[in-house]
């Protein structure tokens, strides 16, 4: 495997409490050489990734929590200023908590408002299109609610389906495969969570994610890099 044939596979994100501004700008050097797909941060850090990014083929993904207090409004507003400040992407849960309560109307309601707030703020900055990537948390719902959390997805017009927001939950092949199986084919689904070697990435890959968020993206290619460099020619 090369590692031109996997980069725009990975997603790098750098999301750890500690991150520093210093390790936002080394992750983004790193990505810029290895050309991944994106750099995955925290909004407080999409003017700085940006930046460090422009002139390169390496998009700014800002990851959008849902921090205790907030609700949809103040999404949307944090979702607004990440697009001002130069993300290409957006990460953002849907309500957890309105799905599994049975809300499905509100968690849709949600995510539209959001998916159009972003749109119209990308026209009016004349920023071309922003692809909006919905976290459902696959590994925190039973089957029923991880069909029904994409078909929200689907219908709010959002880009990607995610797994979960890439700390502290772990993703496996299961789930991405149901994902793939219960979403249209224009949307896709990325995965982030414990993915960390080579074999982790393609059982990802091959479960149907279009893209693989993980810290370990540089080590990954790297690692297939300094593999091939050692095959016989």
């Amino acid at each position: 495997m090369r590692t031109a044939d996997l980069s725009k596979t990975l997603d790098h994100t750098v999301l750890a409490p500690e991150t520093t501004r210093e390790d936002i700008e080394r992750a983004c050097e790193r990505a810029r050489a290895l050309h991944v797909a994106a750099v995955c941060a925290s909004p407080r850090y999409t003017r700085v990734v940006a930046d460090r990014l422009r002139g390169s083929d390496v998009k700014t993904c800002a990851v959008i929590d849902l921090r205790p207090g907030h609700g949809a409004r103040e999404q949307i507003a944090v979702a607004e200023r990440a697009v001002c400040d130069g993300a290409d992407e957006l990460d953002v849960p849907i309500n957890l908590a309105a799905l599994r309560a049975g809300a499905f109307g509100v968690a849709r309601d949600e995510l539209v408002r959001l998916v159009r707030a972003v749109r119209t703020c990308a026209a009016n900055d004349a920023r071309g299109r922003v692809l909006v990537k919905a976290i459902i948390a696959a590994s925190l719902l039973d089957e029923a609610h991880v069909r029904m959390a994409c078909k929200i997805v689907a219908d709010a017009g959002a880009d990607f389906a995610v797994t979960c927001g890439g700390v502290g939950l772990p993703v496996a092949p299961e789930d991405v495969e149901l994902m793939r199986e219960s979403l249209p084919e224009h949307i896709g689904v990325s995965t982030s969570g414990g993915v960390r070697t080579v074999s982790d990435v393609q059982a990802m890959i091959s479960a149907g994610a279009a893209r693989v968020g993980t810290a370990s993206a540089v080590d990954v290619l790297e690692h297939i890099r300094a593999t091939n460099s050692r095959l016989p020619s």
